[in-house]
C-alpha cells in the first residue's frame, strides 16, 4: 500500500520511536514506517510483546529494536532514551502512540481512576516528548517530527471523560510545542482517529459499534494501516511546513456528533 503514496526509501537514514509499538495502531505505524526505511525502536510495558513485533519487523527486512519502558517514569523515559543514544540510534521521530482508557460514566469514575488514565496520555506523553526534544537539540540534527495519537473528539466522548481531557491536552500540547520547538527543526502534530479495526475493540459491544459506525459519511471502521499512512505522511519531507494541527482520521465523524471508541 505504501507505494501508491511514497518512495520506498524516503525514510532512508531516518530513526522512528513508537511508543505502544507492539500491538495493533502502533505495530502498524512501526511497519508503515519500516517499510519506508526507517530503523524503529518500539517500547512498550510488555516486552514479550514487543520482542515477537520486533522480529516480525525484521522478518521484512526492517532494523528493529524493542525496549520496555513505562512512560509513566521519567527515569525509565531517559534511560531508554540514552540506551537508544548508546546504540547509535538518535531518533528523529517520535510517534507517541502508548495509552489507553476504560469506559465509564463520569460520576462512577474516582479521582484515582482519572489520575491515572491523565497520567499515561499525557503525562507519558509529556515525558517521552520532553526527553525526544531535549536529545534531539544536542544532536545537531536539523529536521524532525513529533506526532500524537489522540481521539477523534470534537463533540467530546461520553463515558470516557478522563481520556477526553487528557488526549485534548495532548493535541494542545502538540499546538505549543509547534510553536516553542520549530527553531529546534522540530514539527509536532497529533491525529485523532475515530474507530479503528484492532484486537483492542473486543472490551466493547460489537453490535453497538457497528451500528454507530454505519451513521458515519464513510460507513466503515479505519484500519491501523490508514492511521499508519497518516503518520508517514506527517513525519515525510512532504510535510515540513505543516506544524500544529490535529488531523482526525474519522471517517466524517466530527461532522455527525458521532462518537464511537477508537481501538489502540
Amino acid at each position: 500500500m505504501q507505494d501508491e503514496l511514497f518512495r520506498d526509501d524516503i525514510l532512508r537514514g531516518r530513526t522512528a520511536v513508537i511508543s505502544g509499538g507492539g500491538t495493533g495502531i502502533g505495530f502498524a505505524i512501526a511497519r508503515q514506517l519500516g517499510r519506508l526505511g526507517a530503523r524503529v525502536a518500539i517500547c512498550a510495558r510488555n516486552f514479550g510483546e514487543l520482542e515477537a513485533a520486533a522480529a516480525r519487523l525484521r522478518a521484512e527486512a526492517i532494523e528493529a529494536l524493542p525496549f520496555s519502558v513505562n512512560i509513566r517514569d521519567e527515569a525509565t523515559v531517559a534511560a531508554f532514551f540514552a540506551a537508544l543514544a548508546q546504540a547509535g540510534w538518535q531518533p528523529d521521530i517520535l510517534v507517541n502512540n502508548a495509552g489507553g482508557q476504560f469506559a465509564a460514566p463520569a460520576l462512577e469514575v474516582s479521582p484515582n481512576g482519572f489520575r491515572s488514565v491523565v497520567d499515561l496520555n499525557l503525562t507519558g506523553s509529556w515525558l517521552m516528548s520532553s526527553a525526544f526534544a531535549r536529545q534531539f537539540s544536542q544532536s545537531g540534527q536539523r529536521q524532525g517530527s513529533i506526532v500524537s495519537i489522540v481521539l477523534a473528539q470534537e463533540q467530546g466522548i461520553p463515558g470516557m471523560v478522563h481520556a477526553a481531557a487528557a488526549r485534548a491536552g495532548v493535541a494542545n500540547m502538540m499546538k505549543t510545542l509547534a510553536y516553542e520547538w520549530g527553531p529546534l527543526g522540530l514539527t509536532a502534530n497529533a491525529i485523532a482517529p475515530g474507530t479503528v479495526e484492532t484486537a483492542a475493540l473486543a472490551r466493547y459491544d460489537r453490535a453497538s459499534l457497528e451500528a454507530t459506525v454505519a451513521r458515519l459519511p464513510v460507513a466503515r471502521m479505519a484500519t491501523p494501516e490508514e492511521v499508519a499512512q497518516a503518520v508517514a505522511y506527517l513525519v515525510s519531507p512532504a510535510a515540513r511546513f505543516i506544524t500544529g494541527i490535529t488531523l482526525q482520521i474519522d471517517g466524517g465523524e466530527h461532522l455527525t456528533g458521532v462518537q464511537p471508541q477508537t481501538g489502540a
